[in-house]
């Protein structure tokens, strides 16, 4: 069964940081992109990072860049977000998504979501 479990989230003041992990469990995450994205209140969601699967290239949103930093860890089938510097307006639920490189490009340049595998997400809130 293809499972994508996100967990990290907190609470935490501005200019803080916490590392968020999505760990996969049913398929080997290091042949597929792996995608960072979130949805705060009354928004819609979008996509915060990328790695790609097949040459480890990352992208990051304006709005995160220099701040926010995509890694994976293969060996524990799990990626990760470095989020330092938080801002209010990083409060948000996070959700990782895995899929091929295609796909996760039709989704951050071209706004073509289908995606399939999603974790259920993780509730970041900065707030002092």
């Amino acid at each position: 069964q293809v499972q994508l479990v996100e967990s990290g989230g907190g609470l935490v003041q501005p200019g803080g940081s916490l590392r968020l992990s999505c760990t996969a469990s049913g398929f080997n995450l290091e042949h597929y992109a792996i995608g960072w994205f979130r949805q705060a209140p009354g928004k819609e969601r979008e996509g915060v990072s990328y790695s790609s699967g097949s040459d480890g290239s990352t992208y990051y949103a304006d709005s995160v860049k220099g701040r926010f930093t995509i890694s994976r860890d293969n060996a524990q089938n799990t990626a990760y977000l470095q989020m330092n510097s938080l801002k209010l307006e990083d409060t948000a639920v996070y959700y990782c998504a895995a899929d091929l490189d295609w796909k996760m490009g039709n989704y951050f340049f071209s706004g073509v979501n289908d995606l399939t595998n999603w974790g259920k997400g993780t509730l970041v809130t900065v707030s002092s």
